[in-house]
């Protein structure tokens, strides 16, 4: 029979072990890594407790030129986490305060479209290839953004049979269209008068290169699909960064083609908030209840 200190020392053992795994499962990785693709994407996971949860992969906003790490990344993330969803918040290709400043991808091509597309992708891929490692349910996995991560979570909703993988050697045995998607004060249209320049030059680069029809393609809202998966949308019409009627452009043809969504407008809450508090009004931060409480519907 096993003493008590016996006992002790295994329970320790395994105590330490799980400890170690959580610690590795819980660290920034790089998804490019043993790829033919060059890039350092870092992805990093805050996972929820228990198994079998639903995950979102977490695409923070800065006008695809930088990331706001802290609001709507792992400020987001950690409000998810304590919900019970598991977050991976991905630090996309971005085209970096370099190329904002100078300009320079006038002369080099630098990061641009299709780069963020392929690193949401990528994320999905990886999550799902990994879901029982991570302890998530592979068939409860969603892509949230905010802003300009907006727009990324809406084109992973709308060009996932479009695999932009495949150019970098990369081939998934697993599904690539995201269970659900909520873009945030989102980024939409690249051609309607409401366009964020900013993010438009952001996502395609400079100059004569940028043709009416990339910023066609593009466009969320001329590329909304019956199939697409289930949409929780919101903004604010005081949000003085991305003009208001971007959402409601993508929400008209959302209805018009039968696509299950949730469009949730407020008055006032600005933009930039995530889910902090502090950065916005009462009513808008209240999406954050609604979200959890639509998303429990959906994934019943």
């Amino acid at each position: 029979m096993l003493n008590f200190r016996t006992i002790n020392i295994i329970a320790t053992l395994i105590l330490t072990v799980v400890t170690m795994k959580a610690q590795y499962l819980s660290k920034p990785f790089n998804i490019w890594d043993n790829t033919g693709c060059k890039a350092k994407v870092l992805l990093t996971p805050y996972l929820a407790k228990g198994g079998g949860n639903a995950a979102c992969i977490v695409c923070p906003g800065g006008s695809y030129f930088w990331h706001d790490k802290k609001t709507e990344g792992t400020g987001v993330a950690k409000w998810l986490q304590e919900n019970g969803i598991s977050a991976f918040v991905l630090e996309y290709r971005v085209g970096g305060v370099a190329g904002f400043i100078t300009h320079y991808r006038l002369l080099a091509r630098g990061n641009r479209y299709p780069d963020m597309l392929q690193d949401v992708q990528r994320s999905i891929q990886l999550v799902r290839e990994n879901a029982k490692e991570y302890g998530i349910d592979p068939c409860k996995l969603g892509v949230m953004g905010f802003s300009a991560g907006g727009h990324l979570a809406a084109m992973s909703a709308l060009f996932f049979d479009n695999n932009v993988l495949s150019g970098l050697g990369v081939s998934p045995t697993v599904s690539l269209k995201p269970d659900f998607v909520a873009p945030i004060y989102p980024v939409v249209s690249l051609v309607d008068k409401s366009v964020h320049k900013r993010s438009r030059r952001g996502l395609l680069g400079e100059g004569r290169s940028v043709s009416k029809e990339m910023m066609d393609s593009l466009s969320l809202e001329k590329h909304v699909r019956a199939d697409m998966p289930p949409v929780y949308l919101m903004n604010c019409i005081d949000d003085p960064i991305v003009d208001y009627r971007n959402s409601e452009l993508f929400d008209s043809a959302m209805t018009a083609m039968n696509v299950p969504h949730k469009y949730v407008q407020f008055k006032t809450g600005g933009h930039g908030f995530g889910a902090t508090p502090e950065k916005t009004t009462k009513e808008a931060i209240a999406w954050k209840n609604d979200f959890i409480n639509w998303l429990q519907n959906i994934l019943k």
